[in-house]
């Protein structure tokens, strides 16, 4: 475990007053925030690489379309 000080605005204080572990709550939502943003990241490399990827698999597809066809002439 590592003691951090931190700055919060106000209201946030105030609403933490009623939270019993608020180390554990504050702990808790930045886990959560983090693997929302890790998630995040991960979506956008994923549509990056479909994305660049699609030409390549029209052209996959287009040669086995082709080649599934001469069998049916």
């Amino acid at each position: 475990m590592k003691r951090l000080n931190i700055t919060l605005p106000e209201d946030l204080a105030q609403e933490l007053e009623a939270i019993s572990n608020k180390s554990r709550f504050i702990a808790e939502a930045v886990k959560e925030r983090l693997e929302r943003i890790r998630r995040e990241k991960l979506d956008k490399l994923l549509v990056e690489g479909y994305k660049a990827t699609c030409r390549e698999d029209r052209e996959v597809d287009k040669e086995w379309e082709e080649i599934t066809l001469e069998s049916w002439k």
